[in-house]
């Protein structure tokens, strides 16, 4: 496994973009039936696993807008 190590006891500052991870998102977006309130999910990679699960969304009579 990577890391880093990191010496001299100065302070970190900054921020990261993490992208979406397939994995995370086809457990996440499913999950969102059972949330009972409007649901913003970003940063979601653009395959067509994700696209299923909208198309099944949409089957289940949820209200999707998803802007790539």
């Amino acid at each position: 496994m990577a890391y880093y190590v990191i010496n001299g006891g100065k302070r970190l500052e900054g921020s990261v973009t993490i992208s979406g991870a397939k994995n995370a998102a086809l457990a996440i977006i499913p999950a969102t039936i059972l949330a009972g309130e409007s649901c913003r999910l970003e940063n979601l990679p653009y395959i067509e696993d994700v696209n299923t699960l909208e198309e099944i969304l949409r089957l289940m009579g949820a209200v999707v807008d998803f802007t790539p």
